[in-house]
């Protein structure tokens, strides 16, 4: 019985709709800033992608639903840096 209900449960969060949000990042200066703010918010419930890119200051995070975009900003703040977002797509 508990199989079936974690194949349920797994099989549910597969199916959960994805988004990507466009991220504008303020402070970033050196490599290493975008190392940091990747790894913040990889550790996010729900996110499943997330590439920060120096040299347009920006990141792009795929992420569940069920995650919000304020949890995503937390993330890049509890590390120093400000974000701005600028775009957000469904991926349905």
């Amino acid at each position: 019985m508990k199989r079936v209900i974690l194949i349920i449960v797994t099989v549910f969060s597969y199916l959960q709709a994805t988004k990507i949000a466009t991220i504008s990042i303020e402070g970033m200066t050196c490599p290493l800033c975008a190392t940091a703010i990747k790894r913040s918010l990889k550790r996010c419930d729900g996110v499943i992608k997330a590439k920060v890119r120096l040299n347009t200051k920006s990141a792009k995070v795929e992420y569940k639903e069920s995650t919000t975009e304020q949890t995503l900003l937390k993330a890049i703040k509890r590390v120093g840096y400000s974000g701005k977002i600028v775009s957000v797509e469904s991926m349905d």
